[in-house]
């Protein structure tokens, strides 16, 4: 038996069941960087294969905060007969199950070499009477609309309550691919936009309910009210809207018209999603998904990291397939997915900056996967 084989196995069992300490996990990931190691590893590893059925969870924010200082890093999870297959990339150092050969370097049909910036806060506020008004992140300034100012500071822009009953006027924030935003509404609410989102709000808000409309992705923390709830509509191919109403609390809708499902995540709080007749009630940590086809709502446990994770600058991926990975990396990048080859059918997890250039995430997302990548121009190429 080598000589390091009892510690290193020792030192597996730990991360796969989440007991880690710091200091555990710097052996393991020195064990994983010595060379020497390599054939031990791949015995122990193929031997956890051939038994495990399904991919250990991993305690994302552990490892995130034990791997100091914090780097992009990604975990791939690959299902070949009934054995789980792991891949860990964090920084130089990575572990993998049943798998024999190092990572290839990229081949020269996959080179990356344009460069894309990542997104940032920029969006477009169109006013009542058609004005359109450019924001992004170094701009400061008071827009005028009727007696209502309103303030755009660095990457948020901020109503403040009217105090007399005039005309209420509709407003329409909208970010563009590659962006997103902040406001701050009238009664207080707090949004943050995702890319490609628009929302629809009053400049006051006066009737029993405060009523919003939104496309895309928008995390609301919502100024409580008790005798004026908070209500936000997402357009629905049916004749009503699908609704989340609120009373006070901090949830996340996602209701882009390319992915197969709405889904509203409970933070804090309590919502209710009303969809024609159907109404759920949801409790914190909670998520209802509505079917985009046959609008079905089903409630079920939520991966809070995964969903706010957008609106904490990084992308996290839970059991994830590469298509909808790249649905949202084309949204924060502003560009085009173009499938010359079937993705394969790994599953990933783990987590990539939403600051990195795109050929980096890219090429952390190839050397993970089956798939190579190319850019030409703004169009990601998917290859065999």
């Amino acid at each position: 038996m080598p000589e390091h084989q009892p510690r290193i196995q020792y030192l597996l069992g730990r991360y796969v069941n989440r007991s880690c300490t710091r200091e555990e996990l710097d052996e393991l990931f020195a064990y994983i960087n010595n060379e020497p190691n390599e054939e031990t590893l791949n015995s122990l590893l193929a031997s956890y294969a051939d038994t495990a059925s399904t991919a250990p969870d991993i305690d994302y924010e552990n490892i995130y905060s034990q791997l100091i200082p914090p780097r992009s890093r990604i975990i791939t999870f690959r299902r070949l007969a009934a054995a789980a297959v792991l891949l860990l990339l964090a920084g130089s150092a990575f572990w993998y199950l049943g798998h024999t050969h190092k990572p290839q370097p990229l081949p020269v049909a996959s080179k990356i070499e344009k460069i894309i910036t990542p997104g940032s806060n920029k969006a477009t506020l169109t006013l009542a009477d058609g004005t359109v008004v450019t924001l992004d992140s170094a701009g400061n300034q008071t827009i005028h609309q009727g007696n209502q100012s309103i303030k755009q500071q660095n990457g948020q822009l901020l109503y403040t309550a009217q105090t007399n009953t005039g005309t209420v006027h509709y407003n329409k924030l909208s970010t563009p691919r590659g962006g997103q935003f902040q406001i701050v509404l009238p009664d207080g609410t707090k949004v943050w936009l995702n890319s490609a989102t628009t929302l629809r709000y009053p400049t006051a808000f006066t009737g029993a309910t405060r009523v919003v409309q939104l496309e895309g992705q928008g995390y609301f923390e919502v100024a409580p009210n008790a005798t004026h709830p908070f209500v936000v509509k997402v357009p629905s191919t049916q004749r009503d809207s699908m609704e989340v109403q609120v009373l006070g609390t901090g949830f996340d809708i996602m209701a882009y018209a390319d992915e197969a499902t709405v889904n509203t995540t409970l933070i804090s709080g309590s919502v209710r999603v009303k969809e024609g007749n159907t109404l759920h009630t949801l409790q914190p940590g909670q998520q209802a998904v509505m079917d985009n086809e046959d609008h079905a709502i089903t409630v079920r446990p939520a991966d809070i990291k995964k969903v706010t994770a957008w609106k904490n600058g990084v992308f996290v991926f839970n059991n994830t397939a590469l298509p909808a990975i790249l649905r949202e990396v084309a949204r924060w990048y502003d560009v085009e997915i173009v499938y010359t080859a079937k993705p394969s059918a790994e599953l990933y997890g783990g987590g990539i900056s939403r600051n990195l250039q795109l050929s980096s995430v890219l090429r952390l997302l190839e050397a993970s996967g089956y798939n190579h990548l190319k850019l030409e121009g703004r169009k990601v190429i998917v290859l065999p």
